[in-house]
């Protein structure tokens, strides 16, 4: 039988009113009581009854996170560093997917939660980071937190013709793309050779269904049978990369000696890959932490509401073996 208030009021020698004022974090109650009842709780193994209480504050305790799909590692990893977050400010979290789906799929889950976290898409490319609102309509103000995602690549791009790299692919480019990641993407991909005097080639600007580990295998794999020249890869996502390290493997070009390969998105995967992957790490765990803290102040606000708030993470470059040595003579 679960435990009560009353066995743990018992144990603790104190009344039941004392139990649910240290439950409920009352300010006046002695240090002595409270870590009484305390020890009393973890003994007895008391649960507090979350749904009677959230029947008391019209509040849930769970917040939603759609994502457009788990089978991308990149919204794998998103979604835990999420849960952390909110586990840090006491909220659960109910994972849902919208494959893809528009503003519409958020619904599903509006009324069993507090507020929604979600990740929108532009052509099924990662979106630049994550929206918080309230579930009130679509007129309640939205949060975002988002990534540097031209600043990002074009450092990639940078990292490449530091080493000498001159024809360097663009592997993500998505034919009709005019404002999601993919479109940033290649604009810092563009802005990096304009720099150096290099003029964008349509050749290396290769274009993806969608950015998955086959779609990267499969476009390196054309480009190569179309005996275009190249020596460096930057990809607009880690699995695009793995995909293209797989395929230039199997046709024994060496990386980094001939070719040098960087992603973006500093998956778990990207350490255990041969070579072991250079990426971009967008600020993902930030990203997390701050959408669930500005998704909390929201849910936790009184009378006006605070505007819509926009906010840029920082990324960093983290050098592996995929771009390790200089281009060969």
């Amino acid at each position: 039988m679960a435990a009560t208030l009353s066995d743990v009021a018992r144990l603790a020698g104190v009344s039941i009113k004392t139990v649910s004022n240290v439950i409920h974090d009352h300010p006046n109650i002695r240090p002595a009581t409270r870590q009484r009842v305390l020890d009393a709780i973890a003994a007895v193994g008391y649960r507090p009854n979350l749904t009677a209480r959230n029947l008391r504050s019209g509040r849930t305790g769970v917040i939603s996170l759609v994502l457009p799909t788990l089978r991308n590692p990149y919204f794998a990893e998103l979604a835990e560093a999420v849960i952390e977050a909110a586990e840090r400010e006491g909220l659960s979290v109910l994972i849902e997917q919208s494959r893809g789906a528009d503003a519409g799929a958020r619904a599903n889950t509006a009324q069993l939660v507090d507020g929604m976290l979600f990740s929108t898409l532009g052509s099924e490319a990662e979106d630049t980071g994550l929206y918080a609102q309230l579930p009130a309509g679509p007129h309640s103000p939205v949060d975002h937190v988002t990534m540097r995602n031209t600043e990002a690549i074009r450092a990639a791009t940078e990292h490449l013709l530091a080493l000498g790299r001159r024809r360097i692919v663009a592997l993500g480019a998505r034919p009709g793309d005019t404002s999601g990641a993919g479109s940033l993407r290649l604009l810092g991909y563009r802005q990096a050779l304009a720099a150096a005097g290099l003029d964008a080639r349509p050749e290396l600007e290769r274009a993806v269904e969608s950015w998955t580990r086959f779609d990267g295998a499969a476009a390196t794999e054309a480009l190569l049978n179309s005996g275009t020249p190249f020596d460096g890869i930057v990809a607009f996502n880690d699995a695009l990369a793995l995909g293209a390290l797989r395929t230039l493997g199997q046709r024994a070009i060496r990386v980094p000696e001939q070719v040098s390969v960087i992603g973006f998105d500093d998956l778990d995967d990207a350490r255990y890959s041969l070579p072991a992957l250079t990426t971009i790490s967008p600020g993902r765990e930030q990203i997390a932490t701050l959408a669930v803290q500005m998704l909390a102040e929201r849910i936790a606000e009184r009378g006006e509401p605070l505007p819509a708030r926009t906010i840029t993470v920082p990324f960093a470059l983290v050098e592996r073996e995929s771009t390790a040595q200089k281009a060969a003579d």
